[in-house]
């Protein structure tokens, strides 16, 4: 698609005596801006034109959509964050913001900018917010069509093109919207199928149950559950399994009279030796040691 801008003067021209919809489009466009040149081009008005060492601040919404090529983003709520191609930036008003695309790349970008009373609607949705501007969408053709339609409508500028091209932002943010309601989903199936398996880890604590096994009760993928598990927990399965044995023979060893060896077999471990080993490399002491230092403080 070629390159295309045009900024709008609202409530001018032929829509100067169109209904208000409560959604007036200021600006829209598409533009592939190079690699090795600076950004942003200087074919900016001077209100959108900013430095970036400095950033700048809007009086109006922008929906920013990076289809191809990367670079950085920041916003007065967030530090800088990378930009991949299929990611979605909202620009609100009255924030500092700031963004660029990677020198050696360049990008590809789509945008339109907004405001009016229902829009002001629209953005205060439970996914819209300044503190979390960045939204990634992917590749979606029917985003990126609808795009193009916004684009030939206030292109060829006809009668209530201002009008329908506010029905067609209104159907990007709705897009929008549900892929992040989507994602919102996702990420919360995923969170409760892994607390079910966490459960099941803390019930099956004494027995010697592999992740393969806790994955299969639990009807996914052991690599799914894997990268699921260490994604929410920051521990790989076998390793959380680990910790809360050590910290339940610690506990048993200051709370019972039990001999080593029978505290490490309790805890599903095949040894006295291989539960020595495991518990210093943890709590940097041994077991019998660990065990005296507690009992000399209480003395």
């Amino acid at each position: 698609m070629d390159t295309f801008r045009k900024y709008i003067n609202p409530g001018a021209g032929e829509d100067a005596n169109q209904p208000d919809w409560g959604i007036s489009i200021l600006n829209v466009g598409h533009y592939i801006h190079p690699a090795g040149k600076i950004y942003p081009d200087a074919v900016h008005p001077d209100e959108y034109f900013f430095d970036y060492a400095k950033g700048r601040v809007l009086s109006e919404y922008q929906l920013v959509y990076i289809a191809s090529g990367t670079g950085i983003f920041e916003a007065e709520f967030i530090g800088q964050v990378n930009v991949q191609p299929g990611t979605i930036f909202f620009l609100y008003p009255g924030i500092w913001h700031r963004f660029k695309p990677d020198e050696e790349n360049g990008w590809s970008e789509y945008w339109v900018g907004f405001g009016g009373s229902y829009a002001n609607h629209l953005m205060k949705q439970d996914c819209f917010s300044p503190e979390h501007p960045l939204i990634y969408m992917g590749f979606n053709a029917e985003f990126i069509n609808i795009f193009i339609q916004l684009i030939d409508t206030i292109k060829f500028d006809g009668m209530g093109s201002n009008q329908l091209a506010g029905c067609l932002t209104i159907q990007l943010l709705g897009l929008v919207y549900a892929s992040a309601l989507l994602k919102l989903q996702s990420s919360s199936r995923k969170s409760q199928i892994i607390n079910n398996i966490k459960y099941s880890i803390h019930e099956n604590l004494n027995s010697d149950i592999s992740p393969e096994k806790l994955a299969e009760k639990h009807n996914v993928s052991y690599a799914w559950f894997r990268k699921s598990f260490k994604e929410i927990t920051g521990q790989s399965p076998g390793q959380y399994q680990l910790n809360l044995k050590i910290q339940k023979a610690a506990k048993m060893l200051l709370e019972t009279d039990l001999g080593i060896c029978d505290i490490a077999y309790q805890n599903g471990f095949e040894s006295e030796y291989y539960f020595s080993r495991l518990f210093k490399s943890k709590m940097n002491l041994s077991p019998s040691r660990y065990r005296k230092e507690f009992l000399s403080r209480k003395e």
